[in-house]
C-alpha cells in the first residue's frame, strides 16, 4: 500500500524581480514542506492572487511599481486574509516600513542580502524557510479596515490621524510612597505581537489612571522605531523604558529590545543587557510580571497576548498569587495561540478574552482599583 505523501503549504512568492522569483522558487521547491503555486511582480498581482489562489503564505517583497508590498499587505490582511512573511531588501531591523507591515499583520520578515544575488540568499535560507513554515501553520486575523488606511497614510504622503499630541517628559527619579501605588499593566506579545498592540492602544487615554509595560519579543533595533509608531494612533504617553526612571501612570512604556526590564521595589525601571537569553527569550516577559506582581501586589494586571511558546505563564501565575489581575487572549482571535494558552493551563487566567474586549476589560479593572482609597490595595 503506497503511504501517503505529507501535505505541503504553499506558497506565493511576490517581487518585483523575476531573477529574485526563481531564486525563492528554488528555495522553497527544494524543502520537503513548501510548494510555490504562483508568482507576482507587483501589488496588484498579489491581491489578486491571493484571492485566487488561496497560498498557504505569501512571501512579500515591499518595493515594487503600481502598488508597494504595504499597499498589498493592507489589501490582503483586510479583504483575504493570508501569512505574510515580508521578504525585501528594505526589511531590515528597525526599518519603519518593516514595522508598519509589522503592525497590519505580517508574521515576520526576512531580510534579502544587499546584492541579492543567489549565492547571498543561500545565507539565509535556513532563516528564510523557518519563518515561512512557521506563517504557513499561522491563524490569520483580519486588520481593521480604519487601522490599515491610517497606516498606509504616512507612507502615501498623507497624514496618520493622530490624537492630541502628547508631551514625552524628561525621566523623573521620584519614587512613589508604597502607600501610594497605582494600578500597573503589562502586555505580553511575541508573534503577530505588533498587530495585535495596534488594536489595543486607541483604547488608552493620556489621563489613564495606571502605567502600562509592553513587552514584546522583538529585536532591539525595532523598539526606539516602534515606540514613534505606536505614539501616533493612541493619546497616552508612549516612551521606550529608561533604565533608573520612576515607573508612572499615564504612562505607556515599550521594553527596549534585547534587555530585560524589571520594576524595582521602589517601582524604578531596571534594564539588563548582560544576562542574555533567560529560557530562550530576550527580552524575557516572566521577568517583568513577577517584578511587577512584587511591586504594585493586588494592582498588577497581566495581560497576555498571542505569540509562541510560553514566555508569560509564569509571570502570570505570579500576578494572580500577589492578588492580581490575569487576561488571556483567545484562540480566535490570536494569531498564535500558544503563550495565552499556556498561561490559561495554569489556571492563574481570570478572562480569555477575544481581542476586541481585552482594553475595556483592563480598563474596568483599572478603574475599579482606581477607585480604592491609596491604602486600599498593597
Amino acid at each position: 500500500m503506497a503511504t501517503a505523501l505529507p501535505k505541503k503549504f504553499r506558497v506565493l512568492v511576490v517581487d518585483d524581480s523575476a531573477f529574485m522569483r526563481k531564486v525563492l522558487e528554488s528555495i522553497f521547491n527544494a524543502d520537503e514542506q513548501l510548494v510555490v503555486i504562483g508568482h507576482a511582480k507587483d501589488g496588484r498581482e498579489a491581491i489578486a492572487l491571493a484571492e485566487s489562489l488561496k497560498p498557504d503564505v505569501i512571501t512579500m517583497d515591499l518595493n515594487m511599481p503600481h502598488l508597494d508590498g504595504l499597499q498589498a499587505t493592507a489589501q490582503i490582511m483586510t479583504t483575504n486574509p493570508r501569512p505574510i512573511v515580508v521578504v525585501s531588501s528594505e526589511s531590515k531591523e528597525g526599518a519603519s516600513s518593516t514595522l508598519r507591515a509589522l503592525e497590519l499583520g505580517a508574521i515576520d520578515f526576512v531580510t534579502k542580502p544587499s546584492s541579492g544575488i543567489d549565492l547571498d540568499m543561500q545565507s539565509v535560507k535556513d532563516d528564510l524557510l523557518r519563518k515561512v513554515r512557521i506563517a504557513a501553520k499561522v491563524r490569520v486575523v483580519r486588520t481593521a479596515s480604519r487601522l490599515a488606511a491610517a497606516l498606509q497614510a504616512p507612507m502615501n504622503g498623507g497624514a496618520a490621524p493622530k490624537p492630541e499630541p502628547t508631551v514625552t517628559r524628561p525621566a523623573t527619579t521620584a519614587v512613589l510612597p508604597a502607600d501610594m501605588r497605582f494600578p500597573v499593566v503589562v502586555l505580553a506579545a511575541s508573534t503577530g505581537g505588533p498587530a495585535t498592540v495596534m488594536r489595543l492602544a486607541p483604547g488608552f487615554t493620556k489621563d489613564f489612571p495606571a502605567a502600562v509595560i509592553l513587552v514584546q519579543h522583538m529585536p532591539a533595533a525595532f523598539t526606539t522605531q516602534y515606540a514613534l509608531q505606536l505614539a501616533e494612533f493612541t493619546g497616552i504617553r508612549v516612551k521606550e523604558a529608561e533604565a533608573n526612571e520612576s515607573v508612572q501612570p499615564g504612562t505607556f512604556y515599550i521594553c527596549p529590545g534585547g534587555q530585560h526590564l524589571r520594576v524595582s521595589p521602589t517601582g524604578r525601571m531596571q534594564l539588563d543587557a548582560a544576562t542574555g537569553r533567560i529560557d530562550g527569550y530576550l527580552p524575557n516577559i516572566d521577568v517583568t510580571m513577577e517584578s511587577v506582581a512584587a511591586f504594585a501586589g493586588a494592582m498588577s494586571i497581566g495581560v497576555v497576548l498571542t505569540g509562541m511558546g510560553s514566555d508569560g505563564a509564569r509571570g502570570a501565575k505570579a500576578i494572580k498569587n500577589a492578588g492580581g489581575y490575569v487576561v488571556a487572549q483567545d484562540e480566535a482571535t490570536s494569531v498564535i495561540f500558544g503563550m495565552p494558552a499556556e498561561a490559561i493551563k495554569t489556571g492563574a487566567v481570570d478572562q480569555v478574552l477575544g481581542l476586541d474586549d481585552i482594553y475595556s476589560s483592563i480598563e474596568n479593572r483599572v478603574l475599579g482599583l482606581s477607585r480604592l482609597s491609596p491604602t486600599g490595595v498593597r
